[in-house]
């Protein structure tokens, strides 16, 4: 299961990120990392972004990177 499919007040742990590039650099350098709870706030009507909070802040992701994170 990955990000994206969460709905709003669900929530899950990171397991991985899968890829290789800019999208898995970014993702790892805003914090989610294996291991991290995010918990889905909100998602926008087109599903771009999603808004999430992790590690105390709140962070909005866009579709693509959503998608490359992997979750328990």
């Amino acid at each position: 299961m990955t990000l994206r499919d969460l709905k709003p007040g669900q929530c899950g742990v990171v397991d991985s990120i899968k890829g290789t590039g800019n999208i898995r650099r970014r993702v790892l350098e805003m914090g989610v990392t294996p291991g991290t709870k995010i918990d889905v706030i909100k998602v926008a009507p087109l599903g771009d972004p999603v808004q999430v909070e992790l590690r105390g802040y709140d962070l909005s992701l866009r579709k693509d990177e959503a998608e490359a994170i992997i979750l328990k």
